[in-house]
């Protein structure tokens, strides 16, 4: 008997890009790319009209803008993409208990477990309801693939793109497959994808004639194993709702070389505070602390040093990364820095190193002192994040188009008006103050009610919108 297509793989359709642009009239139908917006950034987003200038996710912010000069650039909101995320994700909780969130924008569902869905037909029907109620409670737009293994049902997304859904009947999975290359399958990247087209190995239907024994000996055991099964269409990975946690990092990358010495300690030790608040946010605890860092030459060092218990103490863990600092050498400079804690628990245990016990309020909340970001000259406190929310005394909402020379250029507008007008500010002018976002989605009024003022915000999207964002998604 066929397994039933009731794994459903949901992908939202590019999520920042396409937050911005449901948020700011004036962006929609253009090309707008999200990222770090320094001379190191890269792009984490961009929107389809920017796609087809060649731009894409992962590519440094430098070659997007040769590419697509008259796009807009803008700082992310994570803030806000983990709010919409967090509408998304509970729609889908609506549809079963197995749900596995990959990213933000990204998860696996089964249908089947939740009684949501038993065959193709009544798939179909769950996989059109939540795009209608994704859209109807974001504004934005998902793309659904099912299928009968996880494997197949995220092909089958990716070929829904953009705004669709595909269904992989039960019997075609190998004829589907057979013509597409080889690194449509998951874990195929460059290196292997290149190996194999050396021995003239190209599509998925190649690998499949190829057979088990001789992809085992051209990429080992483990890999020729899972390639041959996945060119067979096999795939019995389940849906896993609770994904474990291995470890929990912040990092930064300069846009000039640090070379002083004690910049980069200091670095390091507020890098360090920064992962600690992210731990004791998770309710975790780790016992190996790690330091990574990339020096002037692109060569990335990592050090590790593993402590007797697993401990949450900001003092343990600046004093463990400052160890480690000792035993590289900056002197050519430092691109970026970096500070994990791995080795979770969900306890603490006294350090036996340093007896500096560190209260939650030894760690400065990371909204209340907002870190520096990327290309942006302005003092802390009166920063203007390209993309970010601010509010004007006289003019109302609008967001930032851009800052620079004591001058920031706002756009007036709302995620429920027309495209809105352009002024310019000085960066410093007492009238103009950060904002939190709007809702993309006003919520309806109740019964009796009317209502045309916009929808007040989730209070996790509460104090947000001036917040710099400083980490990759």
């Amino acid at each position: 008997m066929r397994a039933a297509p009731t794994i459903l793989h949901l992908d939202m359709d590019a999520f920042f890009a396409s937050v911005e642009q449901a948020s700011k009239p004036s962006l929609r139908g253009k090309a707008v790319i999200v990222g770090g917006l320094g001379p190191r950034g890269v792009v984490a987003t961009a929107s389809y009209e920017a796609r087809v200038f060649g731009v894409h996710s992962a590519m440094p912010m430098a070659q997007a803008r040769r590419l697509a000069p008259n796009a807009a650039y803008l700082v992310p909101r994570f803030a806000v993409y983990r709010s919409i995320s967090d509408q998304v994700m509970a729609l889908l909780r609506e549809l079963s208990p197995l749900v596995e969130p990959l990213s933000l924008d990204e998860a696996f569902v089964d249908l089947e477990a939740g009684g949501a869905a038993r065959d193709a037909g009544s798939a179909w029907v769950a996989g059109e309801k939540l795009r209608a109620d994704i859209r109807a409670v974001t504004g934005l737009t998902g793309s659904v693939g099912l299928a009968a293994s996880k494997m197949l049902a995220k092909i089958a997304s990716e070929r829904a793109k953009p705004d669709g859904l595909e269904l992989i009947e039960p019997g075609t999975e190998r004829a589907l497959l057979g013509p597409m290359p080889v690194r449509t399958l998951p874990g195929v990247g460059p290196a292997t994808g290149d190996h194999l087209r050396r021995a003239g190995i190209t599509t998925v239907g190649e690998l499949a004639e190829a057979g088990e024994d001789e992809l085992v000996r051209l990429v080992g055991k483990a890999h020729g194993h899972a390639l041959y099964a996945m060119a067979l269409a096999r795939d019995e990975r389940p849906v896993v709702a609770e994904r474990e946690t291995k470890s929990v990092s912040v990092e930064d990358t300069y846009d000039v070389d640090i070379h002083d010495r004690l910049r980069v300690g200091l670095e390091v030790q507020r890098l360090a505070d920064r992962c600690v608040r992210r731990l004791r946010g998770a309710g975790l605890s780790g016992r190996t602390i790690v330091l990574k860092v990339r020096r002037y030459d692109f060569s990335t060092l990592t050090r590790s040093e593993t402590l007797r218990g697993p401990t949450d103490d900001p003092a343990v863990v600046r004093e463990a990364a400052a160890r480690l600092l000792d035993s590289v050498d900056t002197t050519g400079g430092v691109r970026l820095l970096g500070v994990g804690v791995s080795g979770l628990a969900d306890y603490t245990q006294e350090d036996l190193f340093a007896q500096a016990a560190g209260p939650l309020a030894d760690v400065p909340d990371e909204d209340a002192v907002p870190e520096p970001e990327q290309g942006v000259a302005e003092p802390a406190e009166r920063r203007w994040p390209a993309g970010h929310d601010v509010r004007h005394a006289e003019h109302g909402h609008g967001w930032v188009q851009g800052s620079g020379l004591g001058r920031v250029t706002v756009r007036f507008e709302t995620p429920g008006s027309e495209p809105g007008r352009v002024r310019t500010f000085r960066t410093d002018d007492p009238a103009l103050e950060p904002a939190d976002p709007l809702p993309l989605v006003p919520r309806r009024p109740e019964a009796g009610q009317e209502s045309s003022e916009p929808a007040s915000l989730p209070k996790s999207w509460s104090g947000s919108g001036g917040g710099a964002a400083t980490s990759s998604p």
